[in-house]
């Protein structure tokens, strides 16, 4: 969260609350093989990737989920449509869950990875960073996190999406989170997006009432964000 964002604790709080207590907005094809693990709350909905497809996996909060959109409204149906418009064999899944911690993605990504996945994208941590949570843990989450996916997929690409804590969290507290995601990539040879929400956090009219999700507007720039970074990984032009 970049200088001037407006944000306040109480209404950081609110908005990770009413995250937590709806599901997900996402629309993008989300694929399982195991129903019998059933996924958090909140969870993208669950389809099976169509034909011989590679498959692209997003990981993340709310913010990929697409929270209080239209399923197509979200960053990564816009992905897919833009996928599809280039003629390029990847379906996108979203596994996006609403006001979940790294410690929640951590606790799923055994699940979430019993399904092929030939990109994957870390979006974990903001809701940490709301919460002031412990800066050294959420770097142990998101290793194990990687860790899981090496296991599980060794060839598979990884993409760390950075993310920003609360500036009246303090210097010491935002400095520390802030490095999390580029130490993480580098250590594991994994591809950095600094961070999801350039040009769009603190932007009034991109995002919704909470001041935190995008707007279908805001969307859209995020799409464009992720975009850059992704499509030298699927031989696309950005």
């Amino acid at each position: 969260m970049r200088a001037g964002w407006k944000w306040s604790l109480v209404a950081l709080a609110a908005a990770a609350a009413a995250a937590e207590c709806g599901g997900a907005g996402g629309g993008t094809r989300s694929a399982a093989v195991d129903t019998a693990a059933p996924p958090a709350a909140g969870a993208a909905a669950v389809s099976v990737p169509r034909g011989d497809k590679r498959t692209i996996v997003f990981v993340g909060t709310s913010l990929t989920a697409g929270f209080g959109l239209d399923p197509d409204s979200s960053f990564t149906s816009l992905i897919q449509r833009r996928i599809d418009s280039l003629g390029l064999s990847y379906d996108v899944v979203n596994a996006g869950v609403s006001g979940e911690t790294s410690a929640g993605a951590l606790r799923r990504i055994g699940w979430v990875m019993r399904q092929p996945a030939d990109i994957v994208v870390l979006e974990v941590g903001a809701n940490d960073g709301l919460r002031a949570l412990n800066v050294d843990s959420l770097q142990s989450n998101l290793q194990h996190i990687i860790d899981t996916v090496r296991a599980t997929h060794p060839s598979a690409r990884i993409v760390v999406v950075g993310m920003e804590a609360p500036p009246n969290l303090g210097a010491r507290y935002t400095s520390a989170f802030r490095r999390v995601y580029p130490d993480v990539a580098r250590k594991n040879d994994a591809v950095l997006l600094p961070f999801l929400l350039t040009g769009v956090g603190g932007v009034d009219s991109l995002n919704q009432a909470d001041g935190i999700h995008p707007n279908a507007r805001g969307e859209h720039i995020v799409a464009q964000t992720v975009w850059r970074t992704l499509a030298p990984l699927l031989g696309a032009n950005k």
